[in-house]
């Protein structure tokens, strides 16, 4: 039971990541199309929202084929 106390809060941690990131990500978007033109600190926010979801994205993947597998529960 120890193990899946300690997976469920990893995917608590995770989700609350994912929401964290595609929040960053949004209003980054919103904050361009509000401005009409891409400035490089604009660009830069842009970039590491992306990275960001994508990272979380490959982490979410992970679990996905563990939990698949059978490594999970």
């Amino acid at each position: 039971m120890d193990k899946r106390k300690r997976w469920r809060e990893e995917e608590e941690r995770l989700v609350a990541r994912w929401n964290a990131a595609a929040i960053r990500y949004r209003e980054v978007q919103a904050e361009i199309s509000s401005q009409g033109a891409e400035t490089e600190a604009l660009k830069l926010k842009a970039q590491t929202a992306r990275q960001e979801v994508e990272a979380v994205r490959r982490e979410v993947a992970r679990l996905k084929v563990e939990f698949n597998s059978g490594k999970r529960y």
